[in-house]
């Protein structure tokens, strides 16, 4: 499934969560970084208006579906691929770092998020080492000095795994720039997923997520800031249902 912007062409190229696990340790393996980023409308909206937010997406390794209507698109293209969605990778990636012996930083949220959710992390998957942490202050610049001082110690600490929760489009395009300063790091973009497994954010429930409403109780939970960025999202789809229907 592909996404076109111009001239910067957005493909979503891993199809499910076995494929981008078996990715992900091939990398471990090789000690070779990537940037991951989860692909939703969105981004899609940002995409569209955002030439740097295209920069960084197309220096993205792996993309995956992180929302329902990009599922239903790449089925409509007849291109499909599943849902994988950030939030639901931490752990499974987590794992995947403990089993690969490879260091994992955090970067995003807050310190105490961050710290909440490295000793959940650290008490549920064995092995786990977390042995960076870093919650920027706000107005954080992602390609800034702060930035790259940050990626040093990634590379000087010989971190394999970093789990970036900035928001987009910081933390694509933070991971951008880690693909370069970096490039033994593993960036993968997840939002706010350390923020669910920390608990100061409350996800969803399960019943919820299968029914694909997560949308709407994200919604109701924060009205203010979802529905406009819900409304511009629906204002995008007809373009999308034809991009699909020309990728047939």
């Amino acid at each position: 499934m592909q996404f076109q912007f111009g001239s910067t062409v957005i493909a979503v190229n891993i199809s499910d969560q076995q494929s981008l696990l078996a990715t992900v340790a091939n990398r471990f393996a090789a000690r070779q970084g990537f940037a991951l980023a989860t692909i939703n409308l969105d981004h899609l909206v940002k995409l569209r208006h955002s030439a740097p937010f295209r920069a960084a997406y197309a220096a993205q390794d792996l993309v995956v579906a992180d929302g329902n209507p990009i599922v239903w698109l790449s089925r409509l293209a007849r291109h499909p691929v599943h849902l994988v969605p950030g939030s639901d990778m931490v752990v499974p990636l987590c794992q995947a770092a403990a089993q690969a012996g490879v260091a994992v930083a955090f970067v995003g949220s807050s310190p105490e998020t961050l710290a909440l959710a490295a000793q959940h992390l650290q008490g549920k998957v064995p092995g786990l080492a977390v042995t960076y942490q870093h919650a920027p202050p706000m107005g954080f610049d992602p390609t800034g000095p702060a930035a790259q001082n940050i990626l040093a110690d990634l590379a000087n600490n010989h971190i394999g795994l970093c789990l970036v929760a900035l928001g987009s489009p910081k933390q694509e395009s933070f991971a951008a720039l880690g693909r370069r300063l970096a490039p033994n790091t593993g960036f993968a973009s997840f939002g706010a997923g350390l923020d669910f497994v920390a608990g100061s954010q409350t996800r969803a429930p399960a019943w919820l997520r299968k029914l694909a409403l997560e949308w709407l109780w994200r919604a109701l939970s924060s009205p203010q800031r979802m529905v406009p960025r819900y409304a511009a999202c629906f204002a995008i789809l007809p373009g999308q249902i034809r991009n699909a229907l020309r990728q047939r």
